[in-house]
């Protein structure tokens, strides 16, 4: 064998960059995983008072059948994944569902979101299984509104959780929908618990889907006039914090951000790079409309990864330019298609 021949073998091969672009030029990364459509709060804006049907057992994906799909999709050019629900700490065995999610060629990062009642108990092991990132909703301090909105009577010490989360070593963010009329009196409190730690608070406006419909959106203009008036000038953020749409911000003096996602006062879909499977194993281009592909069928069927693949490609390109808001969503349910 020749040098030149010996040389051409030995070197190292650049990686071929793997990139998946939808019909409007996007590049697609990020995945949402509803691992679960159950929940162990009855949130007001999220579940009618008459209670829900829960999805069948059986026609839940498992996890083999999620990991063979997130395969297929990292393949694509999905780097980043989120672990949502329902509340996805509901769902047996996830620790180790997290650990074999790490283990996926192409899975840079794969965070959680959670509404932080069982998390504590949890935390060691998805500390060990290698999560990244865990976003904790916090819409209430109040106990009282707490049992009011979520029709629930737990006792959770949230803010306790959040600092043992950042001990173990998480990036920590936390979640607050804003409702008119009932936690924009919050808002700089919640604000201020990312002065003295190294998390993200974050302020989301409620979006007129299903029962949420119902209330009034508090905007984010508004909360960055009450935050600044407490704690002075939101200085924006150049540096990318999340996978999200969110708009970052610091104010001097914190060791946190403070962060706004804001899909009604100001759309960000040209920028979207979200997928969302949902526990059934819809694969869901946009929060509006029905446009995806049925993946449960696909993987408990005879298809070949090779045909899901062109499939999902196929689909990737009619994902819609932008969000409906606020016409036709009235029977659009979050806890259905994953938070």
């Amino acid at each position: 064998m020749s040098n030149e021949q010996c040389f051409s073998k030995t070197l190292p091969q650049s990686p071929v960059p793997i990139f998946m672009l939808d019909g409007a030029g996007r590049t697609i990364d990020y995945l949402r995983i509803s691992v679960t459509d159950r929940c162990n709060l009855r949130c007001l804006y999220c579940m009618p008072s008459e209670g829900v049907s829960w999805i069948p057992h059986e026609d839940v994906l498992r996890f083999e059948e999620i990991l063979r799909i997130c395969r297929i999709l990292a393949g694509m050019g999905i780097k980043s994944v989120r672990v949502t629900g329902g509340e996805p700490l509901l769902r047996r065995g996830l620790a180790g569902f997290i650990s074999e999610l790490k283990a996926v060629n192409g899975i840079e990062r794969v965070g959680m979101t959670t509404n932080g009642v069982l998390l504590g108990e949890q935390l060691e092991a998805l500390g060990k299984a290698g999560l990244d990132a865990v976003n904790i909703s916090i819409d209430t301090m109040d106990r009282d509104k707490f049992s009011r909105l979520t029709r629930m009577e737990i006792a959770a010490n949230v803010v306790s959780v959040i600092d043992c989360a950042l001990e173990m070593g998480f990036d920590v963010k936390i979640n607050t929908v804003m409702i008119r009329d009932f936690n924009e009196d919050e808002i700089t409190a919640i604000a201020g618990l990312a002065k003295t730690r190294n998390i993200a608070a974050r302020f989301i406006e409620l979006m007129p889907l299903g029962e949420a419909a119902s209330f009034k959106p508090f905007y984010a203009h508004e909360a960055a006039a009450l935050i600044e008036g407490i704690y002075g000038p939101l200085l924006p953020v150049a540096a990318k914090l999340g996978n999200g749409p969110a708009e970052y911000y610091a104010i001097n003096g914190f060791a946190g951000h403070i962060g706004f996602i804001s899909p009604m006062s100001r759309r960000f879909c040209e920028t979207c790079n979200k997928l969302r499977l949902t526990a059934s194993g819809f694969l869901k281009l946009c929060l509006c409309g029905d446009t995806g592909i049925d993946l449960r069928r696909l993987v408990r069927g005879s298809a070949s990864d090779e045909e899901i693949t062109a499939l999902i490609r196929e689909q990737i390109a009619l994902k819609p330019a932008g969000h409906c808001f606020p016409e036709n969503c009235n029977n659009i349910n979050m806890f259905k298609i994953g938070g």
